[in-house]
């Protein structure tokens, strides 16, 4: 005759095999069976008001923020001290899940002793079920430390991910700027070249037949240049009028700091003759 191994209890357990004993579940029809968002969303309305209705009855036990280890059997307490207020299904339901919360799991792992409604010790809670709840914890722990180790490693790996398009764009732009550069120079050159059109290829080591093509492109992008506002507060001196160029008056008419007034020949107002130089000995 072969026998079936037992299972270890989960830290919930003895809660659970007292809803289990108390209470039967009423089968729902399937033709009433709610949307899945739905029932979730009613479930959670349940849970939250069979919570709020136990913390008013028994808040030495159930009081917000302050979870602790329950008295096996309680929910044949609940129905004693509060008959018909609680049915069998929704104490059931919110003990599946109140003794499965990491609030309620923590003071299992802390406590050795379960509480009756009143707040009062109710028996010896086993070093077994403080194990299972200990562990538990730390298979939580272990799931948040490593979904945490993940997401560090994701936004690592984003950030540098930035940087290296960041760098890429910049040294495109950088390129760019080197072709404008050159082809502005190219123009210059070629406005200015007296060389025959084959021997200035030759010289600038160009193909002919792309010469036009690149010189049209050099001269559209000297017209979008010009057409480019200037930063404010920049002009450049030489396209100020005669007068007011670069070492001149200033525009109110007076001279410049340290500079005297200058006559042709560039010797000062007024400095007479160089003095003789000494004869050498």
């Amino acid at each position: 005759m072969s026998s079936t191994p037992s299972v270890p209890a989960t830290p919930a357990d003895d809660q659970a095999a007292a809803v289990a004993a108390d209470a039967a579940v009423t089968p729902v029809p399937a033709d009433t069976a709610a949307p899945a968002a739905e029932a979730g969303s009613d479930a959670q309305a349940s849970y939250a008001a069979t919570a709020a209705d136990l913390a008013e009855r028994f808040p030495a036990l159930f009081a917000k923020g302050q979870a602790k280890p329950l008295k096996l059997r309680i929910q044949v307490d609940i129905q004693e001290r509060a008959p018909g207020v609680f049915t069998k299904q929704a104490l059931s339901a919110f003990f599946r899940r109140y003794t499965h919360t990491t609030a309620y799991l923590t003071a299992v792992s802390q406590a050795t002793e379960r509480f009756d409604l009143d707040g009062q010790p109710a028996g010896e809670l086993s070093e077994e079920h403080r194990n299972l709840a200990t562990e538990e914890l730390a298979r939580r722990r272990a799931i948040v430390k490593a979904r945490r180790e993940e997401a560090f490693q994701a936004q690592r790996e984003a950030q540098r991910e930035a940087r290296k398009q960041e760098r890429a764009a910049h040294q495109q732009d950088r390129e760019a700027q080197q072709e404008r550069r050159a082809r502005a120079q190219l123009l210059r050159d070629f406005d200015t070249t007296r060389l025959t059109t084959a021997n200035f290829c030759a010289l600038k080591g160009i193909d002919p037949a792309q010469l036009e093509t690149v010189l049209a492109q050099a001269r559209e992008e000297a017209k979008q240049d010009a057409l480019r506002p200037r930063p404010e507060g920049r002009r450049d001196h030489r396209d100020a009028p005669r007068g007011e160029r670069r070492g001149g008056p200033r525009a109110d008419g007076a001279p410049r700091e340290g500079r005297g007034p200058r006559r042709e020949g560039g010797r000062p107002a007024g400095g007479g003759a160089r003095p003789p130089r000494k004869p050498q000995a």
